[in-house]
């Protein structure tokens, strides 16, 4: 049986995995809200789409391609931010184990590592994706102003 001391220790050590865990729920939340605004878009726009022809309809249809794109980076950044989550989770469990196992075993702590490194990576490319999408909704903005002022 564990000491006492090393079930502290360990929920201490816990503590920022929890704070990371906590971020990447906020940052989920995030990626819902603009999944959900580019998903209403489309919809909008397929039903408005065959009203118009010409340039407009070119201009509706471009849009649609970056709202695909974009819709497609959100989910894809999703799943890493669900990734890095999990990882967080199963790095706490593995702490708790090697507390309830004894000593730091170095398999575990090695394991404890290899999970944090893990979720780091998945919530990087979580992040360089979210970024491609704003990066992506920032140009069909500006396409939109171009298009009005008919330039």
């Amino acid at each position: 049986m564990p000491a006492f001391d090393d079930i502290t220790h360990v929920i201490q050590l816990a503590i920022a995995p929890v704070f990371l865990l906590t971020a990447i729920a906020g940052f989920i939340n995030a990626l819902l809200g603009r999944l959900a605004r580019a998903i209403d878009r489309r919809r909008a726009l397929e039903e408005l789409l065959p009203a118009y022809e010409g340039e407009t309809r070119s201009d509706m249809e471009f849009e649609l391609k970056l709202l695909a794109r974009r819709i497609r980076l959100i989910l894809w950044s999703i799943g890493l931010a669900v990734l890095s989550a999990l990882l967080v989770c199963l790095l706490i469990g593995v702490a708790f184990v090697g507390a309830y196992v004894g000593a730091y075993v170095a398999t575990l702590s090695q394991g404890v590592a290899l999970l944090f490194i893990g979720a780091i990576l998945a919530l990087t490319f979580c992040l360089l994706l979210f970024f491609r999408e704003v990066t992506l909704a920032a140009q069909a903005v500006q396409h939109n102003i171009r298009a009005r002022r008919g330039a």
